[in-house]
């Protein structure tokens, strides 16, 4: 048994159907339950506010994986723990489909939950100005090509010593979340979420070395970019960042965990993994 929320933010993506409407029902649902809660879009300053400020036990989202990460980043530093509502596709993060909302909601205000701690990274772009803008990481850091279709050299150094220089699309550097996302398309190893690894994996490398590395959750990696043409950087699907010739990147455990809210025994991972790899969901993705 775990304790029972008593105040609840519920984000909703905001561009995905009934979603705002499910958060209303949601809200409407706790709050005859005597839960104190906010409602509204995920990105309103607040629901950011609320959970990050004013003691929120719990965030609920309403959408897909994408929705999972953007709440990631906003729980993690506050230690507040999350709880995914599906209405996206194939949800390897989420908990719990649309359907089973209320039922859901019963579970946790029961206290019938137990809470899946996974590591995230911290990432630092190093210009030749010094360090710069820093990212929390929960799915993974890529550093690779941009708009011109000619690979990246890559420079990878573990712990102050040169591992290898890749030349490749990208490089993936992930957490075990991550595992099952980008790095898992481009070759690398399933793990279990909860470990604490940080993987390593080429995506198209050209002539050089291409097999997936983990490393121990104590590594320091810098990832150096050698090119003379564009280099981009992204942390989990976001905005990316030009990289230029000479610059690098810090990646290492990052000092925030992400609680996720868990209904299911722990130990369902590969069964849950086989029925989401068995399926084929339509191509597009969350908006």
């Amino acid at each position: 048994m775990s304790a029972s929320p008593r105040r609840v933010a519920i984000g909703a993506h905001p561009k995905m159907p009934d979603a705002l409407e499910l958060a209303e029902a949601l809200s409407k649902f706790l709050t005859s339950r005597d839960v104190t809660v906010v409602h509204g879009s995920l990105y309103d300053d607040r629901i950011r506010h609320f959970v990050q400020q004013e003691g929120a036990d719990l965030l609920i989202v309403l959408g897909g994986d994408g929705t999972m990460l953007r709440g990631g980043h906003l729980c993690a530093p506050a230690g507040v723990p999350i709880l995914g509502i599906n209405l996206g596709r194939l949800g390897f993060l989420i908990e719990a489909q649309r359907d089973e909302w209320q039922a859901t909601a019963e579970r946790v205000l029961a206290g019938k939950y137990w809470l899946e701690q996974r590591m995230t990274l911290r990432a630092v772009h190093i210009s030749a100005a010094g360090p710069g803008q820093g990212w929390d990481v929960i799915n993974e850091c890529v550093i690779g090509r941009g708009e011109t279709a000619r690979p990246v050299r890559l420079t990878a150094e573990i712990d102050g010593l040169r591992l290898t220089t890749y030349v490749a699309d990208a490089l993936i550097a992930a957490t075990p979340t991550g595992s099952t996302a980008y790095a898992l398309a481009a070759g690398g190893p399933i793990l279990p979420p909860t470990l604490r690894n940080i993987v390593l994996v080429p995506v198209a490398p050209h002539l050089s070395f291409d097999r997936a590395i983990v490393l121990d959750e104590g590594a320091r990696l810098r990832l150096t970019v050698a090119t003379d043409h564009q280099a981009l950087m992204s942390v989990d699907g976001q905005t990316p960042l030009r990289l230029h010739d000479g610059d690098s990147v810090d990646v290492r455990a990052g000092d925030h965990n992400v609680d996720f809210v868990r209904l299911e025994e722990p130990g369902t991972f590969y069964r849950n993994l086989t029925r989401r790899m068995n399926q084929n969901p339509a191509l597009g993705g969350e908006p």
